[in-house]
């Protein structure tokens, strides 16, 4: 009996993976169709329930009940439809069993995608596919390695993606996105913000929240050399260095940005505890004028202003300059 039950077990979550497998590449299919517009919001919705079979699949394989009840003295009454369907675990809930076997970065980004589709399914919007493209592709590449950690390495989608086809060179719009603040809406701009503000330094950076590419056209110029659209490199060798340098200091497009609490942990850990950004540091910029883009202490985007590091040498000076009040 015990061996027919294994044997269930396994099928069931056999047939979960090979659903969610499905749904993750017709997200991926039709987000790379020309043809789509409806791109973001479909991605997100099937790449949502990919993940939400995913999980349900690792804990009927662990044996962890996912399916919503309440006890009913030493037995469990478990929650139904209306036409009598149990229900099942939504993919919040899984992310929220201590059982849940991803990492914090790939909770991160699902979390954000979960509350980007409560904020989308009533309203149209566009411009999101270039705009949160990499937090996308993160999604993509988190569920395929978890695909296969999970399952083994066969069950892997790799053989089946490949970068798009390009009719034209990819321009700064493709690479940066578009300019948000005449397409996406105020209420979802408000919701990204609001979000990104509460991750620390490292969560916001990780590649596993947001992925971001940085490409450099490559003229090859002998016979039998590597012709590959996108090639990824040692980011630790020569050729990464110096593609580093030309393009920063020729290209000067994008300096480091902090938040105002990324400001704040830069004083504290420069021995300034007690500056805190609720009252010092919004006392501090406010006279300096230091939202004055003329003072370049930093920059709005989509409606946020970043600090740039002069602002965090300002503070330290400023900290500095009041003797023992700030430490």
């Amino acid at each position: 009996m015990a061996k027919k039950r294994n044997r269930t077990i396994g099928s069931l979550a056999t047939e979960l993976v090979d659903k969610s497998r499905e749904s993750a590449l017709c997200a991926i299919r039709i987000f790379n169709d020309p043809h789509v517009s409806f791109k973001s919001e479909t991605f997100i919705v099937l790449m949502i329930i990919a993940w939400t079979y995913l999980l349900h699949a690792h804990y009927r394989k662990k044996g962890i009940e996912y399916r919503y009840y309440e006890k009913a003295g030493k037995k469990k009454k478990f929650h139904k439809t209306k036409h009598g369907a149990y229900k099942y675990w939504e993919l919040e809930r899984c992310l929220n069993d201590k059982a849940c076997p991803l990492d914090k970065e790939v909770v991160t980004n699902l979390r954000f995608l979960i509350g980007l589709r409560h904020e989308i399914e009533h309203q149209m919007t566009r411009s999101l596919d270039h705009y949160l493209s990499g937090r996308y592709q993160a999604c993509a590449v988190n569920y395929n390695e978890y695909l296969k950690k999970l399952f083994g390495k066969k069950r892997g989608l790799d053989q089946f993606l490949a970068y798009s086809i390009q009719f034209t060179e990819i321009s700064d719009e493709q690479l940066l996105g578009p300019s948000p603040q005449a397409t996406i809406p105020e209420r979802l701009r408000a919701y990204v913000v609001e979000f990104d503000n509460a991750l620390d330094h490292d969560e916001y950076n990780s590649p596993k929240f947001s992925y971001r590419l940085l490409f450099k056209k490559k003229l090859v110029n002998r016979p039998g050399q590597a012709d590959r659209v996108v090639e990824f490199i040692d980011p630790e060798s020569e050729l990464a260095k110096t593609i580093d340098r030309e393009y920063w200091v020729k290209k000067e497009v994008e300096r480091k940005k902090y938040r105002a609490k990324d400001v704040v942990a830069e004083v504290q850990k420069a021995g300034f505890p007690k500056f805190r950004v609720q009252r010092e540091h919004v006392d501090f910029w406010r006279a300096e004028d230091a939202k004055n883009p003329a003072k370049g202490f930093g920059v709005e985007v989509a409606g946020t202003w970043f600090w740039y590091e002069s602002w965090v040498k300002r503070c330290i000076e400023l900290c500095a300059a009041a003797g023992a009040t700030y430490r």
